[in-house]
């Protein structure tokens, strides 16, 4: 991170995962509401681990970005072997993805072996990634003060949202509610990065009184004067606070869309546990009519 492409990239991810859970969990529940049940990831008929490995896939590669791609000497360390100062963020933002790595792995793995609770521990594994993400962010090596500051204070926001909503779905995985408000949070995460990516790194969008600079070797924003701080961290709410209007105007519409799209569907669906196989329970039936590319 750090740059426009820095942010960019992974939320466009997270926007990715969002808007796909959105349209599933709501499929799901349009279809079939008696028999909803939310789950941590969703598989396709013809290639069942494609959310999966695409988490996979998009950890791997920011991994690569911030250790060995990224770094001048492609790599995070010094010629003594100690990690510099201004590459500490570099590390930081790898175990982010690493978490993720190791969440969507594990997803994998406990699908194939298929024990017992294996919906509960991909949930509680989901949570633990969104803990690590939320505490990186939060105890960050770079100081972000000022508009920086602000505005990933702002995503730490809806992290923690997305987070508390996830380990709520864990322990009530028959609600919509909190399956649907989960999808949107992790979307809104996306689209936010990609806010701050544009709007932190373009130099025509910085607020009157400030100023993209290079330290470093990175790109920070820094302010002629407290009150051109001040002007700028208040303008970032307002833009946050017109922002999560239109996440809700843009969920709700969604729900509507495909509620009207799915609700009215012929397609005779089984019971929602054995056709996914996502049920903590000991004996599944295999059901091949269930598809959710529908």
């Amino acid at each position: 991170m750090g740059s426009l492409r820095g942010h960019i990239g992974p939320g466009l991810a997270f926007c990715i995962i969002g808007l796909w859970h959105l349209f599933n969990h709501t499929k799901l529940h349009a279809t079939n509401p008696n028999t909803y049940i939310s789950h941590p990831w969703f598989p396709i008929s013809k290639f069942r681990y494609l959310e999966l490995y695409f988490i996979i896939f998009a950890a791997s590669t920011s991994i690569s970005m911030e250790l060995f791609i990224m770094p001048h000497r492609h790599h995070p360390f010094a010629p003594d072997g100690s990690i510099p100062s201004n590459h500490l963020h570099n590390l930081e933002h790898a175990t982010i993805s690493l978490t993720f790595l190791t969440y969507a792995s594990f997803a994998v793995v406990l699908d194939r072996i298929s024990p017992p609770a294996r919906s509960s521990l991909t949930h509680l594994l989901a949570a633990l990634t969104l803990a690590q993400e939320l505490l990186l962010f939060h105890l960050h090596s770079t100081d972000h003060t000022g508009l920086e500051g602000r505005y990933h204070w702002l995503l730490q926001i809806l992290i923690l949202t997305a987070l508390g909503l996830t380990m709520i779905s864990a322990a009530d995985s028959r609600s919509f509610l909190l399956s649907f408000a989960r999808s949107l949070a992790i979307f809104a995460q996306g689209v936010w990065l990609v806010v701050i990516g544009v709007m932190l790194y373009t130099p025509r969008l910085m607020p009157k009184g400030c100023a993209v600079r290079v330290e470093d070797g990175h790109y920070v924003v820094r302010c002629g004067s407290g009150e051109a701080v001040e002007r700028a961290k208040s303008l970032a709410t307002i833009l946050f606070s017109y922002y999560v209007v239109g996440v809700a105007v843009f969920g709700v519409g969604v729900y509507l869309y495909l509620l009207k799209l799915y609700s009215k569907d012929q397609v005779e669906y089984h019971n929602l546990e054995d056709a996914t196989g996502f049920g903590d329970h000991e004996e599944e039936e295999e059901v091949d009519a269930f598809h959710l590319d529908g």
